[in-house]
């Protein structure tokens, strides 16, 4: 009979030059492969702000007809409701992506990766992608949760 040995775990800043107490970090298992675009985990302490599922619509309430401007418009909100809660990019520690096409998501993550680095930079906080029948707005191809933590 063997034994599993657990793997250690690497507790990495979020940030480069980023002490570890000043925000979030990323919790990286040793031996696991680099994920590319996203942390396998994240920890963090301080003041939870969270957003509902947003959409990619503006202030008009008009949604794009296209995958990547819905992206794009749905992280610019995000970023919007952070700012309102006193956070910033840098203090996500969580993404949860619904999307109604997974292989339009597929398809589109050169693109995506220019987009959710013009809005959020380099950094990548845990994430998970959803597909689902569809969204409660329609014309909607992409729905993002996001929870930051803001440092005390």
């Amino acid at each position: 009979m063997s034994t599993l040995k657990a793997p250690t775990l690497a507790v990495l800043p979020g940030s480069k030059g980023e002490t570890p107490a000043a925000g979030p970090q990323i919790l990286q298992p040793s031996g696991w492969p680099m994920p590319k675009g996203y942390a396998n985990g994240m920890a963090a302490d301080g003041r939870l702000v969270v957003t509902g599922g947003v959409i990619g619509w503006d202030t008009e309430g008009h949604l794009a007809s296209d995958f990547i401007t819905q992206v794009r418009q749905a992280l610019s909100n995000i970023a919007a409701i952070l700012s309102e809660g006193g956070a910033r990019p840098e203090h996500l520690v969580r993404l949860t992506w619904y999307v109604v096409d997974i292989e339009e998501y597929l398809a589109s993550l050169k693109a995506l990766g220019g987009v959710y680095r013009e809005i959020f930079g380099a950094h990548y906080p845990a994430m998970a992608l959803v597909q689902v029948v569809r969204l409660v707005e329609k014309a909607a191809r992409v729905e993002i949760e996001a929870t930051a933590v803001v440092p005390r």
